[in-house]
């Protein structure tokens, strides 16, 4: 599948253009692979690019107390980076890390600012992240204080189903906000009952 189908898929369900508008699109951007385990935006540093993950997965990570928090998870078909540091050109304490080699499409801040202020596809890409992005942190907010860690993980084993396999377990326990212990003591839990 093209890039331009594989992006016209993961937003034709909020609005549907041709495909010609998503070629015109990825014609202002370009498709970049970054290895396993690689830092593709440095804490305090400024994110540069709007990017979109065709294949892999990876996190959004924050160093606090020593540790990293996970403070995201990011599949094919979502977006992947820094999206405030994106908007507002300033640095953030954001990482943006690979679990598995990535295959992305990426749009400079510059070229995404001209798409969006000039034409109805670029407006309504900027519309449609800025909704789906808030959107996605209201909801991992409501989880967090209103299910379990266990509800919480079924759910995430529901949406990506090889989330085991793909993404290290610190990294899962951390986004659900709790132990590797308690992710390992869930996982048994579960597997028992299955």
């Amino acid at each position: 599948m093209e890039v331009e189908e594989i992006i016209k898929q993961a937003f034709d369900p909020y609005f549907n253009v041709s495909i010609d508008a998503w070629k015109s699109f990825v014609k202002l951007g370009e498709i970049v692979k970054v290895p396993f385990a690689e830092t593709i935006k440095q804490a305090n540093t400024t994110e540069k690019y709007l990017s979109f993950i065709l294949k892999g997965s990876g996190g959004v990570l924050l160093w606090n107390n020593n540790n990293f928090v996970c403070v995201d998870l990011c599949y094919e078909g979502e977006f992947f980076g820094d999206y405030m540091s994106f908007l507002t050109q300033q640095p953030s304490p954001l990482s943006i890390v690979t679990f598995e080699p990535v295959e992305l499409f990426r749009i400079s801040k510059t070229n995404f600012d001209n798409i969006s202020t000039e034409t109805t596809l670029g407006s309504s890409i900027r519309c449609y992240a800025a909704e789906a992005l808030f959107i996605h942190k209201q909801k991992q907010q409501i989880d967090i204080l209103t299910k379990t860690a266990t509800e919480r993980y079924v759910e995430m084993l529901e949406r990506y189903p090889g989330i085991i396999q793909r993404t290290p377990q610190k990294h899962i326990s951390s986004y659900l906000g709790i132990t590797p212990q308690s992710l390992s003591r869930i996982r048994k839990m579960i597997s028992e009952k299955h």
